[in-house]
């Protein structure tokens, strides 16, 4: 549900071994309807069963940007979507879905995937993937789950702490993706250029200072320089947004890590600046296309 770059990547190697229903709009569900192009890690073209809106399954991989959750979950709740699985970025989003569906799974991957055009991905780096239940029960759904991926090749494993995992990648996030998506750089970058390295160290102590106080006690600095060193060549998924015009997910990674420290009397003056400074670039952008 969502067959952007992320979703087409899963929707290709998934389709190795199980019927895939590929759910676009506009010109990516036109471009889907002539084939997917796969790049970079793989070279393929496949022939893929894409609609303009969901349909039954007995699991749905929910993988649109955060922004749409809620018109997503509004529209899965006249299907039969079976076991849900949230593999979005940021925080927020299986509470949204569960509100209409019931009960969701959350995930958090590493696979990276690039959208180069319509109908064009680039398969960018093989990662891990976790799937667990909000409450931390390893349930029969999860184990299902892990084993369908596990038969496609997919690296994945069944875990009891993904909201732990999940607010520990939006804090690697709320680091990389603004700062790329603001100055148009890839995530190398912030590794390479001294004054960079240093902004991106104090918005990750504020984002750990979040995830102390929430009973999640982590040391991110070694994790943040790998992630950037393996990734650095990529292009994050906020500067694709930037590039190609539209809304991020910045409300949903930054703004999230906030509103969290609001709660907990904590300030974030460098997540608050980078999340004011995104969504001022978005109206920026928005103004100049008209």
């Amino acid at each position: 549900m969502g067959a952007g770059a992320l979703g087409c990547l899963y929707g290709y190697l998934l389709q190795r071994k199980f019927e895939v229903v590929f759910v676009a709009r506009g010109k990516q569900f036109e471009a889907l309807k002539r084939g997917l192009k796969v790049t970079g890690l793989v070279e393929d073209f496949v022939r893929v069963n894409a609609v303009d809106r969901p349909c039954d399954a007995d699991i749905t991989f929910v993988t649109v940007k955060s922004y749409d959750t809620e018109e997503v979950a509004k529209s899965l709740r006249n299907v039969d979507c079976g076991i849900v699985v949230s593999l979005q970025n940021g925080i927020g989003n299986e509470e949204i879905l569960s509100t209409y569906l019931g009960r969701v799974l959350g995930g958090v991957t590493t696979y990276a995937s690039n959208l180069i055009d319509y109908g064009w991905i680039e398969f960018a780096g093989v990662g891990e993937t976790f799937i667990g239940s909000m409450d931390g029960k390893i349930c029969e759904d999860v184990l299902v789950v892990v084993e369908v991926l596990r038969e496609c090749g997919i690296n994945a494993e069944a875990v009891s702490d993904i909201v732990r995992r999940k607010w520990i990648k939006t804090v690697i996030n709320s680091v990389i993706n603004p700062i790329t998506a603001i100055l148009r750089v890839r995530n190398g970058a912030i590794v390479e250029i001294e004054e960079l390295w240093k902004l991106a160290s104090a918005v990750l102590r504020e984002g750990e200072e979040v995830l102390k106080a929430m009973g999640f006690d982590v040391e991110l600095e070694e994790v943040l320089k790998d992630v950037v060193t393996k990734t650095a060549r990529n292009r994050s998924s906020m500067l694709q947004d930037i590039e190609r015009g539209k809304r991020t997910e910045i409300d949903f990674i930054n703004g999230a890590i906030v509103r969290k420290a609001e709660e907990l009397g904590i300030d974030t003056p460098y997540n608050r600046a980078l999340l004011l400074l995104v969504k001022s670039l978005e109206k920026f952008l928005t103004k100049c296309r008209s």
